[in-house]
């Protein structure tokens, strides 16, 4: 009754993603100290992150024309290594639903076979006790 409650599989789900958050603090780390996964992989998506942010903010607050300047890298860094691992905690929240999902339509088609078979069973059972219903009544005639 508890396992039905509780499913093994929600328990591993909750403990794949607590263990997505050491993970994506660690790649933050990673992204501060690599030059390369810096200029290349944090800095991009933290720069246009702000640029997309600012440019709203202004167009909300009236300001048409005005020129957005980019952050500098230390704080572009800090945003992109951020991003990076929000998205990875992300990723693994939306991998642990498109499993769950996939799980839940599993146990849904199997349910569906178990009835038809059942159905199938039964229209058979039905169809014999006619025939033998049909075969006493010849007799009775005869």
């Amino acid at each position: 009754m508890v396992a039905g409650a509780f499913p093994l599989a929600k328990l591993l789900t909750l403990g794949a993603r607590q263990l997505s958050r050491p993970l994506a603090a660690r790649i933050k780390a990673g992204a501060r100290a690599s030059p390369f996964f810096r200029t290349y992989i944090c800095l991009p998506p933290a720069q246009l992150y702000h640029w997309v942010e600012m440019r709203t903010k202004m167009r909300l607050l009236g300001f048409r024309g005005a020129a957005v300047k980019p952050l500098n890298e230390e704080a572009a860094a800090e945003l992109g290594a951020e991003l990076l691992g929000e998205a990875l905690v992300f990723g693994v929240g939306g991998l642990c639903l498109y499993l769950e999902y996939l799980r839940q339509a599993g146990q849904s088609r199997r349910r569906e076979e178990h009835l038809e078979e059942t159905l199938s069973h039964l229209r058979e059972g039905l169809e014999r006790l006619q025939s033998d219903l049909e075969e006493l009544r010849a007799r009775g005639h005869a």
